[in-house]
C-alpha cells in the first residue's frame, strides 16, 4: 500500500518505522528538522510541508494514496487534513484526535469529518491505565478475542517467587502459554527448561483467569485481594475518564484536583468518586488522606516532571502500585528505573491502535512489545493457513523462528495449544511474533 503519514512526531515516527519495510510510505511534517531526521533513519519519502494544504498532499501523491494517516499534535489540523484528502480522493483517512467530543461526533454520524477511522489519545490512555490497574503486578496489558484472551508483560523482580526457576516449573496453569522472556533488550523464545532471571521481562498469553493467577505467583505481595482503593492525582481529560472508566466497573476511585473550578466540575460528572481539591504535592495532606493505603496511585497531571514528582512521594508513603503518564516517550524508562511501576505514553498507545489498522485484513488485533522488538497479533485464519489442518508442532516448522502461538478460541470457546493441536479454519489465533518476520509470518498465516 501507499500511505500518507501527516506528522513526524513520535506517533507518527514509531508508525513509520512500522510500516517502512512492507509499504510505500510518505511522511509529511512542517517541521525540516524531523523531515531531514526520518529521511536518514527510516526508508520513506519525507516532505516538509503543510499536511492540510491541498498542494502538499498532492505532491506527497495523495492521488495514489491507499491510506492516509493524520498524527499531528493538534486535533482540528488532522480533522482538517483528512477532509482535504477525501476532496481529491478516496483513500482511508485516519485521524488522531485527543478530544472525546469530536469522537463522539464522529461516532454519530458516518464518516464525520471525512474520517475512516478515529482514534481518541486520552480515551485510550485511560483505557490502557484501567487494565494495568486491573492487574496489578503487570506492566503491559492487551486483551484479544474479545476478552477471552490476554497478553501481560511481568517484570520479574529480585524477590519474586519465580526467581531461578524453570519455565516449566513457572508455568502452572493450562490455559497460560510463555510466549517470550525479554533479558538486556534481547527476545528469547523459553523452551521448558529456561531458566528465569531476576529483571527478565515475561510475556504470557492465555485466559484472564490463568493471566491473573500468574500475576499472583510473580508478586503475590503487589497483587491486593482487591483494587478497591484507588487515587488519581490530576483531573485532566486523562484522569478524568480513567476515574469514569473506574466508575464503570462499579469502583470508586478518588481523584485530587488543584484546580477549584475543574475540581467543581469532576465532582459533577463523577458521582461515584471522591473528588478532593488539593495540591497533590503536599505529603502532610496525602498523608492525612491515607494514600500510603492506596491499592494503586494513577499520577496524570499535565506535566511529566510533576507526574514522576508525585509518584515517588505516593510510593514513599507507602501506595502499593504508582502508575504514571509520560507524554515524553524518552523518559518512559527514567521513569521505571527510578522506582515508578507503570509509566504509560499516550504516544505509544496511539501508535499501537493505529497501527493495527495498517495490517492485512485478517489481523484483528494488534499490541507491540517492548518498543516494537516485537507483536501479539490476532488473526482469524482461513483454509490457505500453513496452521490449519495439522499439529502445531509440525505446522510451526514452515515458519521462522520468533513465533509462538499463544491461545486459540473457537466459535468464541478458548482452546489450549498445544504441540498436538490441530487449527481449524475460522480459529482466531493469537500469536506471539518478533518483528523481524511480521511480515514474513503473517503472509503464511
Amino acid at each position: 500500500m501507499r500511505i500518507i503519514i501527516v506528522g513526524a512526531g513520535e506517533v507518527g515516527s514509531s508508525i513509520a518505522a512500522s510500516l517502512a519495510t512492507s509499504h510505500e510510505v510518505v511522511v509529511i511534517d512542517i517541521d525540516g528538522e524531523r523531515v531531514d531526521a526520518l529521511t536518514y533513519s527510516h526508508d520513506v519519502l519525507a516532505i516538509q510541508g503543510d499536511g492540510t494544504s491541498l498542494a502538499t498532499l498532492e505532491e506527497a501523491g495523495i492521488a495514489e494514496a491507499d491510506m492516509i494517516i493524520a498524527s499531528a499534535d493538534d486535533d482540528e489540523t488532522n480533522l482538517v487534513t483528512c477532509g482535504t484528502a477525501k476532496t481529491i480522493d478516496d483513500p482511508f483517512t485516519i485521524a488522531r484526535v485527543k478530544s472525546t467530543d469530536y469522537l463522539e461526533t464522529w461516532r454519530q454520524t458516518e464518516r464525520a469529518f471525512g474520517v475512516d477511522f478515529m482514534v481518541c489519545t486520552n480515551l485510550l490512555t485511560a483505557e490502557d491505565i484501567v487494565r494495568v490497574i486491573g492487574l496489578p503486578a503487570a506492566r503491559d496489558v492487551d486483551p484479544f478475542a474479545g476478552g477471552a484472551v490476554q497478553m501481560a508483560e511481568f517484570e520479574i523482580a529480585d524477590d519474586s517467587p519465580v526467581v531461578d526457576q524453570t519455565v516449566q516449573e513457572a508455568d502452572r496453569f493450562d490455559s497460560l502459554t510463555f510466549a517470550a522472556l525479554i533479558r538486556n533488550g534481547d527476545v528469547e523464545i523459553p523452551r521448558g527448561d529456561t531458566v528465569i532471571r531476576a529483571g527478565d521481562k515475561a510475556v504470557v498469553i492465555g485466559s484472564p483467569e490463568s493471566v491473573q493467577g500468574f500475576a499472583v505467583e510473580v508478586a503475590p505481595g503487589e497483587t491486593p485481594s482487591g483494587t478497591e482503593d484507588l487515587v488519581i492525582i490530576g483531573g485532566s481529560n486523562i484522569g478524568f475518564h480513567t476515574a469514569r472508566l473506574l466508575e464503570e466497573r462499579g469502583l470508586n476511585p478518588r481523584l485530587i484536583e488543584r484546580d477549584h473550578d475543574r475540581a467543581r466540575a469532576l465532582a459533577e460528572d463523577l458521582p461515584n468518586s471522591v473528588v478532593m481539591e488539593n495540591d497533590a504535592t503536599d505529603a502532610d495532606f496525602l498523608t492525612r488522606e491515607h494514600v500510603d493505603e492506596a491499592d494503586a496511585v494513577v499520577a496524570a497531571l499535565e506535566s511529566d516532571e510533576k507526574n514522576l514528582l508525585v509518584s515517588i512521594l505516593a510510593k514513599q508513603l507507602g501506595a502499593s502500585r504508582t502508575v504514571a503518564v509520560v507524554e515524553n516517550g524518552e523518559y518512559v524508562d527514567v521513569f521505571e528505573t527510578v522506582g515508578v511501576d507503570v509509566a504509560v505514553n499516550p504516544r505509544e498507545v496511539t501508535a499501537e491502535e493505529i497501527t493495527r489498522f495498517t495490517r492485512e485484513t485478517r489481523t484483528e488485533n494488534v499490541s507491540l512489545i517492548e518498543n516494537d522488538r516485537a507483536e501479539v497479533i490476532e488473526i482469524e485464519v482461513d483454509d490457505e493457513s500453513v496452521l490449519v489442518g495439522r499439529p502445531i508442532r509440525e505446522a510451526v516448522g514452515d515458519l521462522p523462528a520468533g513465533f509462538v502461538v499463544g491461545a486459540i478460541t473457537r466459535d468464541h470457546e478458548y482452546v489450549v495449544p498445544r504441540g498436538d493441536t490441530v487449527i481449524e479454519p475460522g480459529d482466531h489465533v493469537v500469536a506471539f511474533v518478533e518483528t523481524s518476520v511480521v511480515d514474513d509470518v503473517t503472509a503464511k498465516l
